[in-house]
């Protein structure tokens, strides 16, 4: 969870934290979608239809310029929202629901919605309720609970109590499509070389070139993150070059024997 007054004003909900080593899965989870929960506040009267249809019209791909206080350069860019659900109007508050793109700023999109309708509006209160494969009812906990669960584990030294808000890192590379490569590759890609056809044992389908996905082992270990060269179709036809380009090494280099 995320307290009120962290770096956003008015803003709660989940915030995935990595630890030590699973900190290099953190580029994965920047790709992946979030969802809010927030209230929007109308500077002005618009009728309750008038406000649905501007809220149809910002579902689907938009322009949008990061605001000035933001960690990125401002130049336009697309971002996708992927459903953007008027839930209640009471008065001059509106209370919707958004899925959108890593990267989009609800904060700002408030305002283009505001601007759209006429009467500016800005946005009052924001609750994330998704972060990638992290939801509010799943796996989330309040620092309270970290505090008593980590006391826990000190006294009794049960990892059990830990382990309700630790997990294997592998866990945030849910979302990402999967290649699951032999035990006879593992130690090349983690000594820094791309993966080349004969060391793919399966992968899923609907991946595109230049898609990121995540290298696991047959037992379920994520070993890199790496940028696609082929599709699906094409890597199965493959005997020989390579299949993708390693972004990130996420395994330790001494875990598997060399096998070259």
């Amino acid at each position: 969870m995320r307290p009120r007054g962290w770096g956003n004003p008015r803003v709660t909900g989940v915030l995935p934290i990595a630890l030590e080593e699973a900190a290099k899965v953190v580029q994965a989870l920047l790709l992946t979608g979030k969802e809010y929960v927030g209230v929007l506040r109308l500077h002005g009267d618009v009728p309750f239809e008038r406000v649905k249809a501007v809220f149809r019209e910002f579902q689907g791909p938009i322009y949008q310029r990061p605001p000035l206080r933001s960690s990125v350069k401002r130049r336009v860019r697309v971002r996708r929202i992927y459903y953007l659900d008027l839930l209640e109007v009471n008065g001059r508050n509106v209370l919707f629901k958004v899925g959108c793109e890593g990267g989009t700023y609800v904060r700002k999109l408030c305002g283009d919605i505001g601007e759209a309708l006429g009467c500016s509006a800005h946005m009052q209160e924001l609750r994330r309720t998704r972060a990638g494969p992290f939801t509010e009812d799943e796996r989330c906990v309040t620092l309270h609970d970290v505090y008593y669960l980590y006391s826990r584990w000190k006294e009794s030294g049960d990892e059990a109590y830990v382990r309700r808000f630790i997990l294997p890192m592998e866990y945030a590379l849910k979302l990402l499509p999967k290649v699951y490569i032999r035990d006879s590759a593992v130690a090349a890609i983690c000594h820094g070389a791309n993966l080349a056809a004969p060391g793919v044992l399966s992968l899923e389908t609907g991946i595109k070139p230049d898609d990121i996905v995540a290298i696991f082992t047959q037992k379920e270990e994520a070993v890199a993150l790496a940028k696609v060269l082929t599709s699906t179709e094409g890597a199965v036809q493959m005997d020989h070059g390579f299949v993708a380009k390693v972004q990130r090494v996420l395994m330790s280099r001494d875990l598997y024997p060399k096998m070259w």
